[in-house]
């Protein structure tokens, strides 16, 4: 048979030629190869360009999303302090401890269901579409929360849980997407580094909160001395201007591009991705989609419940899932068993009580300062310098080892040293702090960032960071009913011995988790990417 078949013209009687079917696929398999090679060289382009403002810019966005976000969450301490005295003058001016723990678990419990619903979303809709709904959900809910008012019908710790648990959704939802939608923009050789940043912010946020607090008391001074009713005033202020940054981060959130991994993996245009990596990394704006122009789909492995059980019940896949995520979760026993909790401590070291509300309130703020500023802060930057020459793992593994030991000095002789010395137990403390940052609570936000497949990279996150508030949501609820255990905080001591054989687990966990640095997302995935585009549909508009 001839290569081209024959068809003549009913109207002209010319002999047309058609080409063979043959030659068609040949040319589909040729265009599909192509494809592939124009995937694996974009990917390469982003992996190994130069690290610019682009970069620094959706480092900057992402993190001031998490400074608003730890100061939301770490805020309620001092805010708790502050109602015990507006409040609960009847109580010794103590917030009940009922409604100090759904203050303080309440926003734990939010994000949990955050994580996990737009963690999934993201990766289901997309990064762009969901970057910023949950910023604004975190701005209405912290001006929900300063608004709050006491009625008839509802209190106002009633009014405070409810808004915090919106919050905590915010919250949540920012967990995944700033994670991902920075490690799919990242360099490889810079990739630690910009996540490590983003979640630094958090300990910047948490000083800030601090800061304010003394601000603010000190503004009101004077009028505290006068009415001890004043107090309303601040932690309304406090809360409310936790709004601000969000508000200023939200429209370059509304405006950031859709990562181009998520448009050649999951939207499966390989051709508008390259464009967005190209005017992206050259000139570092953005151009907008023609929506009338043909789009060519390739055809891949897509987001589907069978997909997803297919590639987690491999073993080498899942025991990832279940190391990013036990580890998470045994991290944030301790971490907010004693963050949400440092009253405790500040009491312990001299930060806590005075002769008047303001003195009382000053001294918690005063002491919030500190910690962040001796620990918790130097602790983060110290991953983002190191987490790219360590490696992710080393550094996590240290992190739990170390927190095991101090857990352990400080269980066992607690009393002990605070009777010998204030400054030696603040100093053990400040380690603690230290190595919660410097150490796991940095590196399970960033490898679940890294190690699952861009189909499944957010979802993988976000179940990750759930299984941490899971923790946390357990750890504040036994925290508060057993730490008053055969007298007023008499079992402190024992939790934090509880709280070690959990950094223990988390040390052991850690092991199920690849080493990241130097790789690849794509390597990390588990996944054959020479062949990855496995056909190619029609073009459609």
């Amino acid at each position: 048979m001839a290569s081209d078949e024959k068809i003549s013209s009913a109207y002209t009687g010319v002999e047309e030629s058609r080409p063979h079917p043959d030659v068609n696929l040949q040319q589909r398999q040729q265009q599909q190869h192509d494809l592939d090679a124009k995937r694996r060289a974009a990917l390469a382009q982003i992996d190994n360009a130069k690290f610019g403002w682009f970069h620094i810019r959706a480092c900057m966005v992402a993190g001031i999303g998490f400074f608003t976000d730890a100061y939301d969450l770490f805020a309620i301490n001092l805010v708790s302090a502050m109602l015990g005295y507006v409040y609960f003058a009847d109580n010794k001016n103590k917030v009940p401890k009922d409604i100090d723990l759904g203050l303080k678990a309440s926003a734990a419990a939010g994000t949990f269901i955050g994580q996990l619903v737009f963690g999934w979303l993201a990766d289901r809709l997309g990064r762009k579409r969901m970057y910023g709904i949950e910023l604004m959900i975190i701005v209405v809910a912290t001006l929900g929360s300063a608004l709050s008012g006491n009625s008839f019908a509802v209190t106002v710790s009633g009014t405070l849980i409810f808004w915090r648990v919106i919050l905590g959704v915010g919250i949540g939802g920012d967990y995944p997407l700033s994670a991902v939608i920075t490690s799919e923009f990242a360099t490889t050789k810079n990739r630690g580094a910009m996540i490590g940043a983003v979640f630094a912010m958090q300990g910047f946020g948490i000083l800030a909160a601090a800061i304010v607090s003394v601000v603010v008391l000190a503004a009101y001074k004077g009028s505290i001395r006068d009415n001890v009713q004043n107090v309303d005033y601040c932690w309304r202020l406090v809360l409310g201007l936790g709004a601000v940054p969000g508000m200023v981060a939200l429209y370059f959130r509304l405006t950031i591009p859709e990562t181009p991994r998520y448009t050649m993996d999951i939207e499966r245009d390989i051709e508008r991705a390259t464009k967005d990596i190209n005017s992206v990394l050259v000139s570092g704006t953005y151009e907008k989609p023609d929506p009338d122009a043909p789009v060519t789909r390739v055809e891949a492995p897509k987001h589907t419940w069978a997909d997803f059980v297919n590639y987690f019940g491999k073993w080498e896949n899942g025991k990832i899932l279940l190391g990013t995520s036990l580890s998470w979760f045994t991290l944030d026993v301790a971490y907010y068993g004693i963050s949400l909790n440092n009253s405790i401590i500040l009491r312990n070291i001299g930060f806590s009580g005075g002769s008047d509300p303001y003195t009382a309130l000053q001294k918690i703020a005063v002491g919030n300062v500190l910690i962040a500023l001796m620990g918790t802060v130097p602790g983060y930057w110290f991953t983002v310098f190191f987490v790219d020459k360590w490696g992710r793992k080393p550094i996590q593994l240290m992190g739990f080892a170390n927190l095991t030991i101090i857990f352990i000095i400080l269980g066992f002789w607690y009393h002990q040293i605070i009777n010998v010395s204030t400054t030696l137990f603040i100093a053990i403390f400040t380690l603690s702090q230290f190595f919660q940052n410097f150490g796991p609570n940095s590196t399970t936000f960033i490898i679940p960032g890294e190690v699952f497949p861009t189909r499944y990279r957010s979802t993988g996150h976000g179940i990750s960071a759930a299984s941490g508030k899971l923790g946390a949501v357990i750890a504040q609820v036994g925290f508060t009913q057993m730490k008053d255990i055969g007298g007023t905080e008499a079992f402190v001591p024992n939790l934090i011995k509880i709280f070690a054989i959990f950094m223990f687990l988390g040390l052991l966990s850690t092991l199920l988790i690849p080493e990241t640095k130097g790789l690849t997302l794509e390597e990390l995935s588990n996944e054959d990417q020479k062949g990855f585009v496995k056909g190619i549909s029609e073009k459609k508009k």
